[in-house]
């Protein structure tokens, strides 16, 4: 029985051993990885950076038209279809002027009959039959017809509808039979021609970034419909005023919507689109990034080494000997990864690009700055 026992505590403290040296190890094992990321280095290097700003568009022809009425009437036909080009002055569509064709007979036989008493009554007054007032109100009475006649004259030419420009007939147009009704608020449309030679996106840029935007930058964009495709734009024309009209307090109903509901303010950017094979269309979303600086051969170093304190933006140096020093640098432009240096650190340095927090020597202070400002 106490050689059991012997035993039994022989393997306990074994097992007590072995568990420790576990530990043990396990606890070296993760010191040296912390150590490892420590000590992580990434090269200070030259290369070619670009700064963007990304938006998203809609992309529309720089010149369309809608096609209306100027009379109430139904369309009797329509002459034309979706995706026909038509030139400017073509008739493509017809309407029903039997209504008018009646208004027009009855203001001319209005003017025969008006002139024919305008005539006898010129002819009484001239024998003094007739009184100068009499004379008067005849020929009041014949100018009113004949200006009635004019306007049905008018209301007749008005049944021809005529493209008013160039180019394709975009979505289809309204059929035969349908009442296109006339008015400067909301006219019937009877169909839309666009000049899909020349298109433009209309894109929103968010606030932090329309400074940086420019009329004449570059831009590349892509659509859904071309995968893996990427198309060329540029910079036309920048709005002065949110999308919103968040400014104008004239509008109280305006403003108030602008502030309550819209947490960040857009402006409209305009870029003209190349696109020589005509491949775009009208309302397709695009994706697009804005070229706002090209820095060549920028001294850069990974936005993830960056760093800030209340003396702006750092970086940790590894020095030869193996130390570390905090050293703060002036940044110019930003891409995705990199940022460019334009103060405080050499080509081929070596900086930390992930440590953990140790003491280091004292720092050598550089304004920070660039779009977009620092990551923390």
């Amino acid at each position: 029985m106490k050689w059991n026992g012997k035993i039994k505590a022989g393997i306990a403290l074994v097992l007590i051993a072995v568990c420790a040296f576990g530990g043990w190890r396990y606890v070296q094992n993760q010191q040296r990885a912390k150590e490892a990321a420590a000590v992580e280095t990434t090269e200070v290097v030259r290369m070619d950076l670009k700064s963007t700003v990304s938006a998203t568009g809609t992309i529309r022809p720089v010149h369309s038209v809608e096609v209306s009425s100027k009379i109430t009437a139904r369309i009797k036909s329509v002459l034309v279809k979706e995706n026909d080009e038509v030139t400017a002055g073509q008739t493509v569509a017809l309407l029903d002027g039997k209504d008018y064709e009646a208004k027009r007979d009855q203001a001319q036989y209005k003017v025969t009959n008006t002139r024919a008493k305008y005539d006898r009554v010129s002819y009484l007054y001239s024998i003094g039959a007739d009184t100068q007032e009499q004379l008067e109100d005849a020929r009041l009475n014949y100018d009113t017809a004949v200006s009635a006649l004019s306007e049905a004259e008018s209301d007749m030419n008005e049944m021809t509808i005529t493209a008013p420009m160039s180019g394709v007939v975009v979505g289809e147009p309204k059929t035969a039979g349908t009442m296109a009704v006339q008015g400067s608020d909301n006219p019937t449309v009877i169909m839309r021609i666009a000049d899909l030679s020349s298109k433009q996106i209309q894109a929103k840029v968010d606030e932090t970034d329309i400074g940086n935007v420019k009329v004449g930058q570059t831009a590349t964009f892509t659509v859904d419909s071309y995968t893996g495709r990427t198309f060329t734009a540029r910079v036309s024309k920048i709005s002065q005023t949110d999308t919103g009209n968040s400014w104008d307090t004239s509008n109280s109903s305006s403003s108030s919507s602008s502030s309550s509901s819209a947490s960040v303010i857009y402006y409209y950017v305009t870029l003209d689109v190349d696109d020589p094979d005509n491949e775009l269309l009208p309302a397709m979303t695009a994706r697009v990034e804005i070229n706002t600086a090209d820095r060549p051969g920028a001294l850069v170093v990974p936005i993830s080494a960056l760093k800030t304190d209340a003396n702006g933006s750092y970086v940790v140096i590894k020095n030869p000997d193996g130390s570390q020093e905090n050293r703060h640098v002036e940044t110019g432009i930003y891409s995705d990864e990199y940022v460019e240096i334009l103060d405080g650190l050499s080509e081929g340095e070596q900086i930390v690009n992930t440590y953990t927090a140790k003491s280091t020597s004292s720092s050598k202070s550089k304004n920070s700055g660039g779009p977009g400002g620092p990551p923390m």
